[in-house]
């Protein structure tokens, strides 16, 4: 089965910086679109930040100046940079991908999700 695992979540002073890497693995041919998501208790699931796999990039207004999206293809791996880290980026971050199987047939995935504490 494809699978997206996460990592680099953790609890951080507002000011820091945390680095999220998000691998998927199993029967996959290829990946259009990465991206994070992020849910606050109490709140919608919000996109934060999505890259496709020519490198195109959209970020929510809210983290545009402070967080960095990446990915390397060769590993099927997105990776989120996170600084300057605010009380309010407090949410478990999801990693979503747009994946395409071995048999041509498209579908989107999701990571279990990872939580990221900003303590002021």
């Amino acid at each position: 089965q494809v699978q997206l695992v996460e990592s680099g979540g953790g609890l951080v002073q507002a000011g820091g910086s945390l680095r999220l890497s998000c691998a998927a693995s199993g029967s996959i041919f290829s990946i259009n679109t990465m991206g994070w998501y992020r849910q606050a208790p109490g709140k919608q699931r919000e996109l934060v930040a999505a890259i496709t796999s020519r490198d195109s990039i959209n970020y929510a207004d809210a983290v545009k100046d402070r967080f960095t999206i990446s990915r390397d293809n060769a590993k099927n791996t997105v990776y989120l940079q996170m600084s300057s880290l605010k009380p309010e980026d407090t949410a478990v971050y999801y990693c979503n991908a747009d994946i395409i199987d071995q048999r041509w047939y498209s579908r989107a995935i999701w990571g279990q999700g990872t939580q990221v504490t900003v303590s002021s």
